[in-house]
């Protein structure tokens, strides 16, 4: 079953990877599907079960992104306005509010010693997932496949801590994310381990407004921090909460997708499906 996940998986990503790369030739369907081999019905079929959107869709996201990377470099203020004022009509994410509260000086000091922590893994759109809380809030979420590297890099990250493996309730809200039906987010509360530079950037990542895109530069003007572009980038890498704290909405000036912590081919599956709830919304 899993060698079964694994190369259908494979194949999505390079249907992502194929897209990405020709979309300005608007490769349709069959196109699409024979460079995965994969038959028509198959493949759409697939593709919508992983991506939870269509390629074609997928396909429009990806050049309706392209063209708004171009608008940037000739007329920020023109497009961003534009672009802006197109998803003022999704409420989705308007009416959740977020709350970062940092860990204590000492906390951050003793690597998260006393603390209890709560993890459990789950399965999301874009792979397995690792989800852990303590009492004040999401500490950490992360994709990855393999549970036990998920437990390494949890243990790293809070070396002293005790660590429980028990699914609570702040960890199902912060998933409920990755549900289609948001008409029911909960407020999700986190607890976050980092420096006052990394907590600026990471709260400046939840202002990025759902289905739209940043790039490293304007998040370093946005905490007054212009030249910091590199120190920016560091700051994203180090994010420990995946997807809710979009450090995948953020890419290159250029309009390259970038680096990702949990892999380039994720992030474009993320960003596509983003992009393609908030067309659906608007």
């Amino acid at each position: 079953m899993n060698e079964q996940k694994n190369i259908h998986f494979d194949r999505i990503s390079k249907a992502i990877e194929y897209i990405g790369e020709n979309f300005k030739s608007q490769p349709d369907l069959d196109t699409v599907a024979a460079h995965v081999h994969l038959s028509p019905f198959h493949f759409q079929k697939l593709f919508t079960d992983w991506v939870r959107t269509s390629p074609k869709k997928f396909l429009q996201y990806t050049t309706l992104q392209h063209a708004k990377s171009l608008l940037r470099k000739n007329n920020p203020n023109l497009s961003e306005i534009a672009f802006e004022t197109g998803l003022s009509s999704t409420s989705r994410l308007h009416d959740l509010f977020v709350k970062i509260e940092g860990m204590s000086p000492a906390e951050y000091k003793n690597g998260g010693k006393y603390l209890e922590i709560n993890y459990s893994y789950s399965t999301s759109p874009f792979g397995k997932i690792l989800t852990a809380a303590t009492g004040k809030g999401l500490c950490y979420m992360a994709f990855e496949d393999e549970h036990k590297l998920a437990f390494k890099n949890l243990s790293e990250l809070f070396p002293k801590a005790q660590l429980r493996e028990a699914n609570d309730t702040i960890q199902n809200n912060a998933l409920q994310f990755f549900k289609d039906d948001w008409s029911d987010l909960k407020q999700v509360k986190m607890h976050l381990k980092g420096t006052e530079f990394q907590l600026k950037v990471w709260h400046a990542l939840l202002t990025i407004p759902f289905g739209d895109l940043s790039t490293y530069g304007h998040i370093a003007e946005k905490i007054d921090n212009p030249k910091a572009t590199r120190a920016v980038g560091t700051a994203i890498g180090s994010n420990p909460i995946s997807f809710i704290i979009p450090c995948h909405r953020v890419i290159q000036t250029s309009g390259a997708i970038g680096g990702y912590m949990w892999g380039p081919i994720r992030k474009k599956a993320i960003i596509g499906w983003e992009g393609c709830k908030s067309i659906v919304d608007f």
